[in-house]
């Protein structure tokens, strides 16, 4: 899970160090680089059944992976790893529990909503989900610095087309899910919590046993409260106000 608004900027222009962080650590492994698209933030999966409370995800099997299925582990869920392909036959023999995949426009081409009705958001675990392009830093380094630079326009291009794609598929999806009979549920606020303390722990145990990740961890956090305290003061009440008002 990565928040690119938060972390990544390039190494022109660096908006909190990043990108110049990101590009450290890669080096290790020879390569670079470059975030070239985002979901936004994604939905928390179709459930089977509805859940109340964290007691509730107590031996629920679960199709999720990374951060979510590490925290959610944490709370009673069994995560389990199943392809794209196969989910929609797990759901429907009630092999598994729950699935998540990613939101409206992608999660309705697959049709979990026949299967499972309770369709459950946000997905905490994916708030802004950045896909990257990586490439081998010796060849990189052989480019002529226009093709670099052409590369790092495309790449910015992509990731800025991405979200607004996203932006405006997922509502359009979403109507024609609840259309369907789809139960729009967002997660109660101590599954919320419990998720939230669990990551905590998870985040400072990994920051004990690897420098890189503290690193990392401890830049993007810092100007994570920076960016929310600026948030707080017009975008939040403003958008608060204006979903108070959504027809």
């Amino acid at each position: 899970m990565t928040a690119c608004a938060e972390i990544a900027g390039y190494s022109e222009n660096p908006y909190g160090g990043g990108q110049e962080l990101m590009d450290e650590f890669y080096a290790g492994y020879n390569f670079v680089s470059f975030p070239g698209g985002n979901t936004g933030t994604q939905m928390g999966g179709w459930w089977r059944k509805e859940i109340n409370s964290v007691a509730d995800l107590k031996g629920v099997k679960m199709r999720i992976g990374g951060l979510g299925g590490a925290v959610f582990s944490e709370l009673g869920v069994i995560p389990q790893q199943i392809a794209a392909g196969d989910i929609y036959l797990a759901l429907e023999k009630g092999t598994i529990d729950a699935a998540e995949w990613i939101g409206p426009y992608d999660d309705e081409k697959l049709g979990f909503y026949k299967v499972a009705k309770n369709y459950y958001g946000p997905g905490w675990w994916e708030p802004g989900t950045c896909l990257q392009f990586f490439v081998n830093k010796k060849e990189w380094d052989k480019l002529p610095k226009e093709y670099q630079a052409a590369f790092k326009v495309a790449a910015a291009e992509a990731n800025v087309t991405m979200l607004a794609e996203y932006d405006h598929k997922n509502p359009i999806a979403l109507a024609k899910l609840l259309q369907q009979g789809v139960k729009l549920r967002t997660f109660p606020k101590e599954i919320l919590e419990g998720s939230f303390k669990a990551a905590q722990q998870i985040f400072a145990d990994e920051s004990a046993k690897n420098p890189s990740f503290k690193k990392l961890y401890d830049s993007y956090t810092k100007y994570g409260k920076t960016q929310r305290a600026w948030f707080s003061v017009a975008e939040v009440p403003l958008d608060n106000f204006m979903q108070s008002h959504r027809g």
